[in-house]
């Protein structure tokens, strides 16, 4: 793929993002880091959850015994990655009503991408050039253009 130089590109996950800016050109990527943010209030959900799932008493009708429904637990963690994808929506938004970069790109592991899709202002999503639905927090920058380099 090719990288048009000042494209934004953001790396992300439920607990990570990273604003990274093409200073290169489209066939020679050199992204420089501009921004990252890292999530420290979302602990795993073991850590988070202090109750097991609760159980709720049914209605009783004709012939039927009790019900004793069990309620889902909460996944505390879950929720605090969506929190945090649809922060980085409302950041994305900010920026791009600030004009701040004319094109976009978004590599994130697809349950990511699709809470991120959810909050999409209008701006964001007209200089969206490209979504990756790959988890690429964990790489350094290098790797993260030869991901972008080798895709189609």
């Amino acid at each position: 793929m090719q990288v048009p130089h000042d494209t934004v590109v953001v790396v992300v996950d439920g607990r990570k993002m990273l604003f990274l800016r093409n200073e290169g050109d489209a066939t020679i990527p050199n992204l420089q880091v501009e921004k990252k943010v890292i999530d420290k209030h979302n602990p795993d959900h073991n850590e988070q959850a202090t109750d097991l799932a609760g159980g709720s008493m049914g209605t009783r009708t004709a012939g039927a015994q009790w019900g004793a429904g069990n309620m889902d637990e909460v996944d505390f963690h879950q929720l605090e990655e969506d929190r945090f994808a649809a922060e980085t929506a409302a950041l994305l938004k900010k920026r791009a009503l600030n004009n701040d970069f004319e094109s976009l790109i978004i590599i994130a592991p697809p349950k990511t991408l699709g809470e991120l899709r959810k909050h999409y202002h209008k701006e964001v999503s007209d200089r969206l050039k490209a979504e990756i639905g790959k988890d690429l927090t964990g790489h350094t920058v290098p790797q993260i253009e030869e991901v972008l380099l080798k895709t189609e």
